[in-house]
């Protein structure tokens, strides 16, 4: 059995269009190329995510890195969070939490849930490039095909 390296998606939750763009270019001047798949409410993130059917079984050969504001007009990024890590089939995908809010009581409590960066807009450039490329790591390490 033939594992192939699996490309990596971003998927981008923000529902403010000025910062999904910043956000975009700014993963791109981080010298990242994988495809950004862009939400703008949290029901279609899931449904991608997830599947509408929302059991995660869609995960399957699939590598998702989850850019996840917490301000969004439908739900609340924390909500999509405890989705995605309460999933058997996704709780392991990696989440950067971008937002507006530095309380510091949030952002334990994205950590507590699984979010693995929390990064407060507006983005420090070289901390989000840097982040961006650990994960990135993060995922070349994942990719290495079994033996």
């Amino acid at each position: 059995m033939k594992a192939a390296a699996k490309e990596v998606t971003i998927v981008m939750v923000e529902d403010d269009e000025g910062h999904a763009r910043l956000i975009e270019k700014n993963v791109r001047r981080a010298g990242v190329n994988n495809e950004i798949v862009p939400f703008t409410d949290g029901n279609s993130a899931l449904d991608y995510i997830l599947g509408t059917d929302r059991t995660g079984t869609n995960m399957q050969d699939r590598h998702l890195l989850i850019l996840l504001d917490l301000n969004l007009p439908d739900m609340s990024g924390i909500d999509i969070l405890e989705k995605v890590k309460s999933n058997a089939h996704a709780k392991r995908l990696p989440v950067v939490i971008l937002t507006t809010t530095d309380d510091e009581r949030e952002i334990q409590r994205c950590y507590d849930l699984g979010a693995n960066v929390y990064i407060t807009k507006p983005v420090d450039y070289d901390s989000f490039a840097h982040a961006i490329r650990q994960l990135g790591l993060f995922f070349s390490v994942m990719q290495v095909p079994g033996q």
